[in-house]
């Protein structure tokens, strides 16, 4: 049973409510709340179901899950207003199609001249069951975004006969940075936005999903030596 590391997640993900403010929303003491935190007492049914209401979960998260997949790589999650922004996208469907993709645009980038392109990527969705059980095939998507004193579109439109500019105005999004996220990927990532959509659930924000957005996306760069990851899930 994961009561408590739960409940204590669920409590640093709401804007890091203190274990005073939730006594003070469930009308008991801060004792209780830290026995609760602990597994040396269990509050009664009403109880629970309030703390379900207030963290927008239900008993089997708070009781039987293990919601807590956040450790020392993870941090600063936020809301982050996105500037507006131009780019150009290269999809691939294959076993490895994230060092194909973003190598892709990335040379586009350099054919213009630019030195070190400005890329971000995200999971390619239109993959067939056939493609991912029998070929073990998953699609992923790279973009460029233009810079501001930007290459023409003419210039850009050489690359490929295929290149469409796009455009994505300013946009919201949760977002959460993860430290070394290549050394074990296919972990970190995955729990970098299962952690960001429960902030997301316990903040009460909706993933937006529409046309004109990219509804989620990943970045890398690196600090002083260190690789880091901003993972962003676009919200309303």
């Amino acid at each position: 049973m994961f009561f408590g590391k739960n409940l204590q997640f669920l409590r640093k993900m709401s804007n890091g409510m203190t274990q005073e403010e939730l006594a003070e929303k469930m009308e008991v003491s801060r004792q209780t709340i830290s026995k609760w935190e602990l597994e040396t007492a269990y509050p009664e049914m009403d109880k629970v179901m309030e703390l379900c209401r207030l963290f927008s979960c239900t008993m089997d998260n708070l009781f039987r899950e293990d919601m807590n997949v956040s450790d020392e790589c993870y941090s600063r999650m936020r809301v982050e207003e996105v500037e507006g922004f131009r780019y150009v996208s290269y999809a691939v469907i294959s076993r490895e199609p994230e060092e194909d993709a973003i190598g892709h645009v990335t040379k586009w980038g350099k054919s213009l001249g630019v030195e070190e392109p400005e890329i971000i990527g995200w999971d390619f969705p239109m993959v067939s069951q056939e493609q991912i059980n029998v070929y073990h095939m998953h699609g992923y998507a790279a973009a460029w975004i233009l810079p501001e004193d930007a290459v023409e579109e003419k210039a850009i439109s050489g690359i490929s006969e295929d290149v469409e500019v796009r455009e994505q105005k300013r946009q919201r999004y949760a977002a959460i940075t993860i430290a070394e996220s290549f050394k074990s990927p296919f972990v970190t990532i995955p729990n970098a936005y299962k952690t960001l959509m429960a902030y997301m659930n316990v903040n009460g924000l909706e993933h937006k999903m529409e046309k004109d957005v990219i509804a989620c996306f990943e970045k890398s760069y690196h600090v002083d030596g260190v690789e880091y990851m901003d993972v962003y899930i676009a919200v309303k």
